[in-house]
């Protein structure tokens, strides 16, 4: 919210938006939110691997919402993008459900890993029905603005929720707090570039572009922990890159007919 507010001052866009998109800000604000909420979940209740594929499922779900409600063409060379995307991720986590559990074992009980497994999809849902809506207001309501109301339906969900389940706490001092601080930076960065990408681009070619964080992922890894990748992840980060060339280089040559 601290560094949102000046920018919108700057731009002069207001904190409220235009009439006629304030219900498409709300959606956009409070399943943002909850998408973000569930999927912290999903990485505490059950394994990064499982959580991860999950939702990244959800370039899946953002091209079927985007055909339905906006109307945008899903050719077969998007089925094959999204399906060639998605062998990709699965190849890089390796989830224990189809790999077996020495992949990435997991010592939750069932019932918790279960519900980290809802959370994902719930998530993945969540995350694509909400790049739906920002596609759907486009350039009419600055990426500033979406992103405002996400952070302001964001604290007030965060914080009501924490009351709730009694969790309510300040983080240990040290580096808890520096990386608590690091994820808002970080996170308000991404925020804006996909807001912004949405607005100029497709919801189905930007949500598989997305897939890439796992790539970047890997790459910080290895930088961060020394911690070389195996040849599935090898595989699966070449199935990633090359469908997301392959709908640039699509795009490319649609634009230029």
């Amino acid at each position: 919210m601290l560094v949102v507010i000046p920018c919108l001052i700057y731009r002069k866009t207001g904190f409220i938006g235009p009439k006629g998109q304030r219900i498409f800000l709300l959606l956009r604000g409070v399943l943002g939110s909850t998408a973000m909420i569930l999927l912290y979940y999903a990485f505490q209740a059950t394994s990064l691997a499982d959580a991860t594929v999950i939702t990244f499922s959800s370039p899946v779900f953002t091209s079927i919402f985007a055909w339905i409600f906006l109307k945008e063409k899903y050719s077969p060379w998007d089925a094959l993008f999204t399906a060639f995307t998605i062998t990709g991720v699965i190849l890089i986590v390796r989830p224990p459900f189809l790999f077996g559990a020495s992949a990435a074992g997991t010592d939750e009980s069932y019932s918790v890993h279960l519900k980290g497994t809802f959370a994902a999809v719930a998530h993945a849902v969540f995350a694509a029905v909400t790049m739906v809506i920002i596609r759907k207001m486009g350039k009419s309501v600055d990426y500033f603005l979406s992103i405002w109301y996400y952070v302001v339906l964001g604290l007030l969900e965060s914080v009501i929720v924490l009351f709730i389940i009694g969790e309510w706490s300040l983080p240990y001092c040290g580096l808890d707090r520096l990386f608590l601080i690091l994820i808002g930076l970080f996170g308000l960065g991404g925020q804006v570039f996909l807001t912004k990408a949405l607005q100029i681009e497709k919801a189905s070619p930007v949500a598989i572009m997305r897939t890439m964080d796992v790539v970047f992922a890997f790459i910080f890894q290895i930088i961060f922990f020394n911690d070389m990748p195996t040849w599935w992840t090898v595989g699966g980060a070449l199935c990633v890159v090359a469908s997301s060339t392959g709908a640039a280089i699509r795009k490319w040559c649609q634009s230029s007919k």
